[in-house]
């Protein structure tokens, strides 16, 4: 990923927080026929990655092989007419602001069902969170969550090396980023107040 280093972020916690804000991820191996492409959330466990997809997946078959889990935090269209220089000067052009990490790591397969079960119970538990009576797996029947794990394949991502990039206006003076800040918050659009905040925070 070319990263120059005005945008290149290397803080553990910094990229951890990423992962686990915008656990969606887009996972690549490379296959005898091309890309094997899937998207999948993936939970951060002691460093590595943990998830599970259909036991017919292809993804399935590749244990052991090498992986790329790309992960996309916020982004969004910057304006130039949001930087007090260009005001001044005219020099200033669009861009698009936007926070991602591609983990690099090696494939491990597993289809241990005391694995699988301690997944989903941690993945709806967190996802459940937010819901006035949150579902837990145990809510469902005995014989129907045996058939579904017996129907999952888990997929850990066992990380070799991170490279994060956030592009959000570094090498521009303050009053710029400040700009870019407002604009974002008087545009609105979807994903805007979480680029303006990490924006914000990101330093």
């Amino acid at each position: 990923m070319y990263t120059p280093a005005a945008f290149a972020e290397s803080r553990a916690d910094v990229v951890h927080a990423l992962l686990r804000a915008h656990p969606f991820a887009t996972v690549i191996v490379q296959g005898d026929g091309g890309s094997v492409v899937n998207h999948l959330p993936m939970e951060l466990v002691d460093g590595n990655l943990h998830g599970h997809v259909a036991r017919g997946n292809e993804l399935a078959s590749f244990d052991g092989a090498a992986v790329l889990a790309i992960f996309h935090g916020p982004d969004g269209y910057i304006s130039p007419n949001w930087y007090p220089s260009k005001h001044e000067t005219g020099r200033e052009v669009p861009t698009w602001n936007y926070a991602t990490a591609h983990v690099h790591g090696r494939l491990r397969v597993t289809q241990d069902k005391t694995w699988l079960r301690a997944l989903l119970d941690r993945l709806t538990n967190r996802f459940e969170a937010s819901e006035p009576a949150p579902w837990h797996v145990h809510d469902a029947p005995a014989d129907h969550i045996e058939k579904m794990l017996g129907a999952i394949s888990g997929i850990e991502i066992l990380v070799e090396r991170i490279e994060a990039k956030y592009k959000l206006n570094q090498n521009h003076p303050p009053a710029n980023r400040a700009g870019v800040i407002d604009g974002l918050r008087r545009r609105c659009a979807p994903g805007d107040a979480a680029l303006a905040d990490l924006m914000t925070f990101h330093v």
